[in-house]
């Protein structure tokens, strides 16, 4: 096991340094394969963070489906900053879609717009511009918001989560032209179907951590019926490669996924690291750079707090298949 500690560019989801854990598979020692990640979030419990563990798992195994695609397209991601910074992480992204963080706190719907404003600006009118809220808004507030930055976006591709839990998405969803997809509604529900049951939204945004692996989302895209976006929990190049492994195995991708979020770490483990080259990110398992391992190593507490924190997981049951 080894615990990573890398610094973000720029605060995201309220945090400054991204902590993972790289579990080895059998194949580890040829580093191009038999790495999994396990990287949910610090303030996960145990429940949470087991299908996280189950990809993992999956991963160090080597066990992918067979891709249909040699490349994905991806979108560039930019957090909460202001405009200037956007447009300029929008440019150095070289992607043809861009989503874009809104509804952060502290900030208002002018500081949206602002930024909104900017990365149309960055990413020329043939562009494709989404917002993502995080469930922050309540449904009247969504409305109002989504209405307003779809003016300033000059068109939204869609309105990711807007607002919180699968009852209130439908109607937020009724009184907007902008197509709708969920995102917390799928992969912290007791039951991601409730989505599709409750026709709630457009597309569905899957994430392979979260929701337990490659063939765990594949069941998911298969059943829900609804157009796939895969995305990334800001994962090192190892757990985006199981990212890219899901996308390049739908047999169907209408979006670019959220998937390029290496950019937002100042280093990496990959060699290359999964990166965007014209908008398309390579199918395949980057080879970990053992110099990478030690120069981005944790402390040794954070070493021991993660070592228990698995330990923990480890001792509950095999965390539950989504099937409908």
């Amino acid at each position: 096991m080894r615990v990573l500690a890398i610094p973000l560019r720029t605060r995201f989801r309220g945090i400054t340094t991204r902590e993972v854990v790289l579990l080895p598979g059998r194949e580890a020692a040829q580093g191009a394969a038999g790495w999994g990640e396990w990287s949910p979030f610090l303030e996960y419990d145990d429940e949470v963070a087991a299908p996280w563990l189950a990809c993992a798992r999956e991963a160090a195994a080597g066990d992918w489906p067979t891709p249909l695609r040699d490349v994905v397209p991806v979108n560039v991601t930019v957090p909460a900053v202001g405009p200037e910074v956007a447009h300029d992480i929008v440019v150095r992204g070289g992607c043809a879609t861009a989503k874009v963080k809104v509804a952060e706190p502290g900030q208002s719907l002018a500081d949206d717009e602002a930024r909104l404003e900017a990365v149309r600006d960055a990413i020329g009118p043939a562009g494709a511009v989404r917002i993502d809220a995080n469930g922050a808004w309540d449904v009247d507030t969504a409305v109002a918001a989504i209405r307003a930055l779809d003016r300033a976006a000059g068109g939204l591709e869609y309105a990711e989560q807007p607002v919180a839990g699968a009852e209130a998405l439908p109607p937020a969803r009724r009184r907007v032209g902008v197509p709708i997809a969920a995102d917390e509604s799928i992969r912290r529900a007791a039951d991601p179907y409730r989505v599709r049951d409750l026709e709630a939204a457009d597309i569905a945004v899957l994430k392979v951590q979260p929701l337990g692996g490659v063939h765990a989302c594949l069941r998911i895209a298969e059943e829900i019926a609804l157009p796939v976006v895969v995305s990334s929990a800001l994962e090192t190049s190892v757990g985006i490669a199981a990212g890219v492994a899901l996308a390049a195995a739908l047999p169907e991708l209408p979006y670019a996924c959220g998937l390029a979020t290496v950019q937002l770490l100042t280093d990496d483990v990959g060699v290359p690291p999964l990166l965007p080259v014209d908008g398309v990110l390579p199918v395949g398992r980057p080879v970990v750079d053992d110099a990478a391992l030690d120069r981005l190593a944790a402390s040794p507490e954070r070493v021991a707090w993660w070592s228990a924190r698995l330990a923990a997981v480890q001792s509950r049951s095999e965390p539950h298949r989504y099937r409908r």
